[in-house]
């Protein structure tokens, strides 16, 4: 297929994450995570909208929240589906109307037309489309002066919250599961212009042919050059496609959405003790993988690390990479189920990543990530 014309995508503005309960978002990202709110919904979009909305923020991170206010509204909508989720991504472009017309000739399905929007700064032009991904949009804005971080959002007189201690920088990667990912993958080449960047297939099973249960999965990164967007997607992988953590997944949401969102930051160490200290609780990493990380590091040619292995055990921060002294460390939160003991948080989690040089998505990694997870849900029953 010959290369697609670039639909002028700048970056991720930020996610739409739809939650029952907007006070407890409040505490997670100001108290624990030290992002900023910074714009709340005005009430005449309340009214309007039937939800609540608050803007959270972390250097070129922005989560945009949203709860229920009645029956009617898209957040009431997506619950009355689903857990806590992501229902919209948002994408800056450079030209609203030529990134429509590209969608569209290419078979994307706008959901209504281009809308604009005027404030003091300037004009907004947005547009949203379907996906074949769940219930989740990809909403895509031009800005041209305009000051507001969505039509009819308030801005604090002084942000409330933290002042990004942790130094979140911006979002690395999106990653999303399907029980079939192939029609995601020729949609995000067909329509959206994306290329295949990395894959990896994996299973638990591949060391011990003789167990009677475990967890694989397929994973293709699609990504678009010219802005570095990323998406990750994965599909479980047989033997035990139902008892793949992918599958668990899909169930737990009730249908294919984003699994993961991961966030960069320049000094992981000091963030995760950071975060820890503020009771933040990571996916927990077995001790064999840290026996064997010099191992695996030697064989995987990076040579050396910057990093003390006591300390990156101490912390349970993975390591991977590919060759000489270019590599990546990475940690998981816990699910947002996990994190506050309430199912209906749903399966949502971080990835929080420090690049140093290596481009890649931990594929050493995937094991200790999954046996990570296998456990989790073991203890929460399920199967």
């Amino acid at each position: 297929m010959a290369k697609l014309e670039s639909l002028g995508i700048k970056r991720i503005e930020g996610i739409h994450y739809y939650v029952h309960d907007l006070e407890r978002s409040r505490r997670f990202y100001c108290g624990m995570m030290d992002f900023a709110e910074t714009w709340r919904s005005s009430p005449e979009l309340e009214a309007r909208g039937r939800q609540q909305s608050a803007v959270f923020e972390a250097g070129d991170v922005r989560v945009v929240c949203s709860s229920p206010r009645g029956e009617g509204g898209r957040a009431a909508r997506f619950l009355g589906k689903h857990p806590d989720g992501v229902g919209t991504l948002i994408f800056e472009v450079e030209d609203a109307a030529r990134t429509f017309a590209l969608l569209e000739a290419r078979g994307g399905t706008p959901i209504a037309d281009i809308e604009t929007f005027q404030d003091d700064g300037g004009t907004l032009r947005q547009f949203s489309i379907t996906t074949p991904f769940g219930d989740c949009t990809f909403r895509f804005r031009e800005r041209r002066g305009f000051t507001g971080f969505f039509p009819g959002a308030v801005k604090l007189d002084a942000p409330v919250g933290g002042s990004n201690a942790f130094g979140f920088e911006q979002i690395d990667h999106v990653t999303s599961n399907f029980q079939t990912m192939k029609p995601m993958l020729l949609w995000l080449e067909h329509v959206m212009g994306f290329e295949q960047m990395w894959e990896v297939a994996f299973h638990t099973s591949d060391v011990d042919p003789d167990r009677k249960t475990g967890s694989g999965l397929k994973s293709i990164v699609m990504w678009e050059p010219t802005s570095g967007v990323k998406f990750a997607n994965n599909e479980p992988a047989r033997p035990f496609f139902r008892s793949s953590q992918i599958n668990i997944f899909n169930e737990e949401l009730r249908g294919d959405g984003v699994q993961h969102v991961a966030m960069t930051v320049g000094d992981i160490i000091g963030a995760v003790k950071g975060l820890r200290a503020r009771q933040v609780n990571f996916m927990p990493t077995p001790t064999s993988y840290y026996e064997m990380l010099p191992e695996r590091i030697a064989k995987t040619g990076i040579d050396a690390i910057d990093e003390d292995l006591k300390v990156l055990e101490d912390l349970q921060i993975l390591v991977d990479g590919d060759h000489h002294h270019a590599y990546m460390l990475q940690i998981f939160l816990k699910e947002a189920a996990g994190l506050y003991n309430d199912p209906s948080a749903g399966p949502f989690f971080y990835e929080i990543i420090q690049r140093k040089g290596d481009r890649g998505f931990g594929a050493g990694n995937f094991r200790a990530l999954f046996e990570s997870i296998e456990r989790e849900q073991q203890k929460q029953g399920a199967t």
